[in-house]
């Protein structure tokens, strides 16, 4: 199936984290997968790597930003953080929901020119272990669940959840917002670090609007074969 065949909900379904350390390597990989691959994510690895230029360059190609900072830290900082996403043009923006209400209501009030912000819940590599090593008592599905609330209520546009949490998350809060989940490992792909996963077809049955995939992707030898396979795999 050609890119001009392919129906338009696949490939926006589909966001390729570009987990490498470079610019170059990035834009590469961009070049690569135009013009399947209509979203891509910028995470820490490479905005510390390249700054707010590799944004510029991935907008720059017609492809849209969501910009995977998980901010943290005291209301204003990541207030004033979230304007300069903004001004970049990015399309969505993560923070961690363990930031707190106030936190979160000052990242809703500074959020401009259609930026989504979209809150972390627990991470895909956290377990049970992890939340007790941290002082939380809860399991991860009552935890998640209480984060996503606290974030609903401030006003965030969507949430970043583990797949396993996504057929809860949907029924709680409907189709108000957008779920965005990592954790995705097709098949034919390793798990390795992340620990609640599910392949993409199992995620999309479970409400998710957004699978977020990098390393089967780019670790891929053939990363263009490995992004058609994955939408094929959602179109089915």
């Amino acid at each position: 199936m050609n890119s001009q065949s392919r129906p338009v909900i696949a490939r926006d379904r589909l966001i390729v984290a570009l987990d490498v350390p470079t610019q170059t390597e990035a834009l590469n990989l961009v070049r690569d997968f135009s013009p399947e691959v209509a979203f891509l994510k910028v995470g820490l690895q490479l905005y510390t790597a390249a700054g707010p230029e590799i944004v510029r360059s991935v907008l720059a190609t017609g492809a849209k930003v969501f910009l995977d900072l998980k901010l943290h830290d005291i209301p204003n900082t990541v207030a004033r953080t979230v304007e300069s996403a903004g001004q970049l043009g990015v399309q969505m923006l993560t923070i961690h929901l363990s930031g707190g209400a106030e936190m979160i209501r000052a990242t809703v009030a500074a959020r401009k020119n259609n930026l989504s912000i979209l809150g972390v819940t627990v991470l895909t590599s956290a377990d049970e272990q992890t939340l007790r090593q941290v002082g939380i008592s809860d399991n991860i599905r009552d935890h998640v669940l209480r984060l996503a609330k606290l974030g609903v209520d401030a006003g965030i546009d969507g949430l970043v959840a583990s797949p396993h949490e996504v057929k809860m998350l949907r029924a709680q809060f409907g189709v108000k917002i957008k779920l965005v989940v990592p954790g995705i490992r097709p098949s034919w792909s390793e798990a390795r670090d992340q620990k609640r996963v599910m392949t993409p077809r199992e995620a999309l049955e479970a409400g998710a609007d957004y699978l977020v995939i990098g390393r089967p992707i780019i670790a891929h030898p053939r990363p263009r074969e490995a992004v058609t396979k994955i939408l094929n795999e959602i179109e089915s």
